[in-house]
């Protein structure tokens, strides 16, 4: 079991955040929530399809497993459009939980730093629990939560790339910087070891889709996820050693017995 977390005020015992798009088939996005033993997971409001309503059964069986779920506004580019669509989530789900997205960039789905705080700050005075997924640009993450967001939602990486932690110094300085807000690294990561060194950083959670929906068995990888994630916390919170230029003995000599061996 690992160590239980709070986001604006509501306890979790899983820092594993999952995404529910890409999956081959609605069994194997289940198999894959089951495995990852997630508490919340995100669902686009955009994958409603109204002529053969796909979106509505998928969400039939997200409502099943009992997560919490943590809308998103994928696919906005304004800030304008990002609110309207939260409004429609909260009403279509019953949640004011929201993953705010607002994208400027087409090529690399880098977040749009200008409509993200415009959006953030309308959508926390109109009482939305804010998760916004932002860039690891700390000045940008201080404007977000002087708009009133109380979780960041860093990325790795671009979305889908699986290229990892791709600045570890600008996240290593959020952490430090802003010790007491909790960050979860969104985005980029494709594989365990990834998540791991993340929380071995000191963020608090991870949130992933693709490198789970994508993998030959997607319920193994997210289990697979969850024990890293795992793992990671567990380094962190134990206190990882000091890294060091110079090679330190682990079996000092001075006051140790010598074993003579006949020959």
């Amino acid at each position: 079991m690992q160590s239980a977390f709070s986001l604006y005020g509501e306890t979790f015992n899983s820092r594993f955040l999952l995404g529910t798009a890409l999956y081959a088939s609605p069994q194997l996005m289940l198999e894959a929530i089951a495995s990852s033993q997630c508490d919340i997971v995100t669902l686009g409001l955009r994958r409603q399809n109204p002529k053969d309503q796909d979106g509505a059964r998928i969400w039939q069986a997200i409502a099943g497993t009992g997560k919490r779920l943590l809308p998103n506004t994928a696919g906005c580019k304004s800030a304008r459009e990002a609110i309207t669509l939260a409004e429609m989530s909260r009403e279509i789900f019953a949640t004011d939980w929201l993953k705010l997205e607002v994208i400027g960039d087409d090529y690399n789905l880098q977040p749009c730093p200008f409509g993200l705080v415009e959006a953030a700050t309308e959508l926390t005075k109109r009482g939305f629990k804010v998760l916004p997924y932002c860039t690891d640009d700390l000045v940008l993450c201080q404007k977000l939560l002087d708009a009133g967001c109380e979780v960041l939602m860093p990325w790795g990486s671009p979305i889908g790339t699986g290229l990892g932690l791709m600045n570890k110094y600008n996240l290593r300085c959020l952490r430090e910087r802003l010790p007491q807000v909790p960050l979860i690294v969104d985005a980029g990561l494709g594989a365990p070891s990834q998540a791991c060194e993340a929380m071995e950083m000191g963020f608090d959670g991870v949130l992933l889709n693709t490198a789970v929906a994508k993998a030959a068995q997607p319920a193994h990888m997210a289990a697979a996820f969850a024990a890293a994630i795992h793992a990671g916390r567990e380094a962190y919170t134990a206190g990882l050693m000091v890294q060091r230029q110079t090679a330190s003995p682990s079996t000092p000599t001075i006051g140790q017995p010598f074993w003579h061996q006949k020959f």
